[in-house]
């Protein structure tokens, strides 16, 4: 039996309801609002960004995925405090990052934010060994920190990842993984709220990617730094808990991670399940192989039922019904 459609009153209840509610964003370490990025190049405009929407909470580990031009970098330049957004709203720890000055992106990029790049050569100093490029962000931070407070905090993240063996090394001394477990901690060195990382493990094979996957882990459980990666590869994706898939510009679908105990073995078992992203304009971006599936394009119909949307191909909704 197919439940009774809500009627005018309870929808308009409903909307009275949503008025009531706390601003988007407003418990999120990471907001996205609306977010647009154009580029132009000889009178042609791109848009990277098309009204994306995307909300991080503080403590969590979250990849982002997409193919090549959907907007993933132009995003974590812009949040990196690297790029400045053509519209919407971004924050990150309370910062606006449409409204700020270039002393105020300078000191946010100081003391906010870290940030790893995929290139290793980007991430250090050659000249300088491990330890001294941990410790250099803290004595350019502007805080007054001695010399052997600064030998320690290094040395300490160093062991945190594992790599301080290598605190008298220079750069072309240590292996590829080594420089990116290195280049995180000068990117934690002075205990940023959000750690962004580009592409960390796309100039490297794939054992040493999971490998600097469990340094951003061990960070994110240790320190409870927020963490946000972009990664093209979607097994070492499939091994944090949110992972958030980015396409034409817009944020579109979204797979949770969740352990489960089963109750007669005991064993422990990790469900994934996928979300389709709704924004804040109300668009809905469906999955590529649910709509090739069904054969739907151009339109759908939509119905409203008492509990949830029901959605179907142009035609069939009528077809069922005869």
């Amino acid at each position: 039996m197919t439940a009774a459609h809500p009627t005018l009153t309870e929808l308009a209840d409903r909307v009275a309801e949503t008025r009531d509610r706390p601003a988007y964003g407003h418990d999120a370490l990471i907001t996205c609002d609306r977010l647009v990025r154009v580029f132009s190049a000889d009178g042609v405009e791109v848009q990277a960004l098309q009204g994306l929407d995307l909300l991080v909470r503080k403590g969590e580990l979250t990849a982002l995925v997409g193919a090549s031009g959907s907007g993933k970098s132009t995003l974590m330049n812009i949040l990196a405090g690297l790029d400045t957004p053509t519209a919407g709203r971004a924050r990150v720890a309370g910062h606006d990052l449409l409204a700020m000055t270039a002393g105020d992106r300078l000191a946010y990029r100081r003391e906010v934010v870290g940030f790893v790049w995929q290139q290793t050569s980007r991430n250090l100093l050659p000249y300088l060994t491990a330890a001294q490029n941990v410790a250099l962000p803290l004595q350019l931070s502007g805080t007054r920190t001695r010399r052997r407070a600064r030998a320690e905090r290094a040395l300490e993240l160093l062991e945190l990842l594992q790599v301080a063996d290598c605190r008298d090394r220079h750069p072309h001394e240590m292996s590829g993984g080594q420089q990116q477990r290195t280049a995180i901690a000068v990117a934690l060195a002075n205990a940023p709220a959000v750690l962004l990382a580009d592409e960390p493990t796309g100039e490297l094979d794939s054992q040493t990617g999971t490998q600097i996957f469990d340094a951003f882990r061990t960070a994110n459980e240790t320190l409870g730094t927020t963490i946000l990666i972009v990664t093209h590869d979607q097994a070492v994706a499939g091994e944090v808990r949110r992972t958030v898939a980015i396409r034409d510009g817009r944020t579109s679908t979204e797979v949770l991670r969740r352990s489960e105990v089963d109750a007669t073995t005991g064993d422990e078992t990790v469900v994934a399940r996928e979300y389709a992203m709704l924004d804040r304009a109300g668009r809905l971006q469906l999955p590529a192989e649910y709509t090739r599936a069904l054969g739907m394009r151009d339109r759908v119909a939509l119905e409203l039922e008492a509990d949830h949307i029901g959605v179907w191909p142009d035609g069939s909704r009528e077809n069922r019904e005869e």
